[in-house]
């Protein structure tokens, strides 16, 4: 009997020892990620706090040795003056327009020419898709002086905002985001609907563009990330500073040969910031779901 005892309990002292083990090793791995997170978080949030707070401090304290990263003496006014001195609510809106006109541009263009790609049949189409595949490998520094050639000689619109949109409506990347998506949606689709008459432009409006919104909110995303922080191509074709995108605008503030205060310059990098950080809160969750189908269907 009491052999029977000492081996019961020694069972349960063992299983109360491999309980142990095992919640440490699960909580441990949890711990660990969720460090690893944390710092990864705090480094990639880091730029931007010392932006916010550089904004804040006066020009003479942007520079003190060692860095503060709260400043001592707030200085609001730097928000003021970047109001003073560029216009900045024609360029917010300038960037505005642009970049909704080209998201969506592309959205339109990127959907009909991924379905067709996708879904139609048609000779050379193959051979079609990889030539517009093969443009992502060419560099906008490649292309700007034909581009400008034709902007400014042939439709004359140089120095507008159609010069910003125009050339911007048709991606490749989009075109093939997209296309991805049309494929990885089961032809039962498309014979269910033809079998109910209805043709090619109901089934893309109807059925296959619903389907393919996870892939349609994820090129909004990054086209409105990418065209509100384009720099060069503002460059290259605008003169008139009421009609610069607010790009152009920071760098305006910096003054002649960059003498302007660098406080200021930060509080409108700050201040452009916040609608493509409301337009990442507000899209996170299509971006995420998106990106997670891609993943399962691909």
């Amino acid at each position: 009997m009491a052999t029977l005892n000492q081996t019961t309990a020694v069972g349960r002292v063992q299983a109360s020892s491999s309980y142990r083990m095992d919640w440490f090793r699960h909580n441990l791995g949890r711990w660990v990620s969720m460090t690893f997170l944390v710092v990864m978080a705090i480094l990639t949030l880091m730029p931007f706090i010392w932006v916010v707070s550089t904004s804040l401090r006066t020009p003479a304290q942007s520079f003190t040795l060692p860095p503060k990263w709260i400043p001592t003496d707030m200085d609001f006014s730097n928000y003021s003056q970047v109001f003073e001195r560029i216009p900045f609510w024609n360029q917010i809106a300038n960037s505005f327009i642009v970049t909704l006109s080209v998201v969506a541009g592309q959205l339109i263009t990127a959907s009909l020419a991924g379905y067709a790609f996708a879904r139609l049949r048609f000779r050379g189409r193959n051979v079609l898709f990889w030539i517009v595949l093969a443009t992502m490998m060419i560099p906008g520094q490649a292309t700007i002086i034909p581009l400008f050639i034709m902007v400014s000689r042939f439709f004359q619109i140089n120095d507008t905002l159609y010069a910003l949109i125009v050339p911007s409506l048709a991606t490749a990347f989009g075109t093939f985001l997209l296309r991805q998506y049309f494929m990885s949606i089961p032809d039962d689709f498309e014979e269910a609907a033809l079998v109910e008459g209805a043709n090619q432009w109901q089934i893309f409006r109807q059925i296959y563009l619903p389907l393919a919104s996870p892939g349609l909110a994820i090129l909004a995303v990054l086209t409105f990330n990418a065209k509100w922080n384009d720099y060069f191509t503002p460059l290259i074709f605008m003169n008139t500073k009421e009609r610069f995108p607010i790009t152009l605008g920071i760098v305006d503030l910096q003054g002649y040969m960059a003498t302007g205060s660098i406080s200021v310059v930060l509080a409108g990098i700050v201040l452009s910031t916040l609608p493509v950080i409301v337009i990442y809160i507000f899209g996170q969750r299509y971006l995420v779901e998106g990106l997670m189908m891609g993943g399962v269907k691909g």
